[in-house]
């Protein structure tokens, strides 16, 4: 991906697939023509065009359905010269009706092509702020899951990123107030401002503090750029953040949290919620921080995996109104590796909502190798 900027045009779903359906298109359409010259009057095969039409318009591109339009309407009118009917009121009113049909199903067709366009925009939107993560990193094996609350949009407000310094990695999850593509722009903002800044050795607070300044910085910047009338009130936005450091050669976690929820311990058939001591508020309302940002130090041994997550996780309701019981549920899972775990708590996360899911959600599993 890197260095591709320019959307490409998209494809049909393959051209072995695209050439077959052309094939039996056209099949199709000529053979309601050659049909009518054996049938009986009173049977007309006419409306079997319209099928071509249809399929072609709505899986494949608008340029290619317009030939099948054409090629059907010519089947029609031929089927109707072969039985010297061509200018009955009945034909004309077929003919014209299905002319119609044609080009509103053209019309779909180019929406159809316009919403693939903006839908492969939006991947290399996605690809390019909220990067995937890597499977293995120093000691560590990480999986991560991401889901977005709007339907059809890959990117939301929830946000992930791993970063490596020279004896440790650091880990950013967090969740912009809001979701969908209003919040895009402030997820670009923390991530940009961690991965610029997260592969040095600066104390983990000294980190914190210079998010708090991007945060902040650019709430402003986007609000004074709109003339006070941005998104939402400066006061009104923020990000939850947790902070994390895993020393390569030391069997310990450093948390800092910025309001966000506590991440997971799961170690030998137990799980741990790992409640910071000090907690600090979100991102964007560093005024509010008047004991900076502390960190607090919990075990994590080879062997051990750490759960992080988002609140559209542990939000999901059942029929019931019931949140998801995150921690109870993990202590089913405490020995699978980090993919492993994610499947199977998003397919529960999946289970138990009874509604659907309707905020983002982000999920990042890590597991210190045991021989590290």
């Amino acid at each position: 991906m890197a260095g591709q900027h320019a959307v490409t045009p998209s494809r049909d779903p393959s051209d072995q697939l695209s050439h077959a359906w052309t094939a039996v298109s056209v099949a199709l359409i000529a053979l309601v023509p050659v049909a009518d010259l054996f049938l009986p009057a009173d049977i007309h095969l006419a409306h079997l065009l319209v099928i071509p039409v249809a399929l072609t318009a709505v899986l494949f591109r608008p340029r290619r359905a317009a030939v099948i339009a054409v090629l059907a309407i010519l089947a029609l009118v031929a089927a109707g010269a072969e039985r010297m009917t061509l200018t009955t009121e009945n034909v004309l009113v077929q003919l014209a009706s299905f002319v119609l049909l044609s080009v509103l199903l053209l019309l779909v067709s180019r929406l159809l092509e316009r919403r693939r366009h903006e839908l492969l925009g939006l991947r290399h939107v996605t690809e390019a702020v909220l990067r995937p993560l890597p499977r293995r990193l120093g000691p560590l094996s990480i999986a991560s899951a991401y889901r977005a609350a709007d339907a059809g949009t890959p990117l939301g407000g929830d946000l992930y990123a791993v970063a490596r310094t020279p004896h440790s990695t650091r880990l950013l999850i967090g969740d912009v107030r809001g979701k969908g593509l209003g919040s895009v722009a402030d997820t670009e903002i923390v991530l940009g401002a961690f991965r610029a800044a997260a592969h040095r050795q600066s104390p983990l607070p000294e980190l914190v503090a210079l998010l708090e300044g991007s945060v902040c910085w650019g709430l402003n910047d986007t609000t004074g750029s709109t003339g006070g009338t941005g998104r939402a009130d400066t006061g009104e936005r923020f990000v939850t953040a947790a902070v994390i450091d895993i020393p390569d050669g030391e069997p310990y976690v450093h948390v800092v949290s910025c309001g966000h929820l506590p991440p997971l311990l799961l170690h030998d058939g137990e799980v741990t919620t790992l409640d910071v001591a000090n907690p600090a508020p979100p991102l964007g309302l560093g005024a509010l921080a008047d004991g900076g940002y502390t960190p607090t130090t919990f075990p994590f041994a080879p062997g051990d995996r750490l759960l992080v997550y988002t609140d559209g996780v542990t939000e999901a309701r059942n029929g019931d109104g019931e949140f998801y019981p995150l921690a109870e549920r993990a202590a089913r899972w405490t020995h699978h590796r980090p993919h492993s775990l994610i499947e199977a708590v998003t397919a529960d996360v999946k289970a138990h909502a009874a509604t659907g899911l309707h905020d983002d959600m982000a999920l990042v599993a890590l597991l210190r190798d045991p021989a590290a």
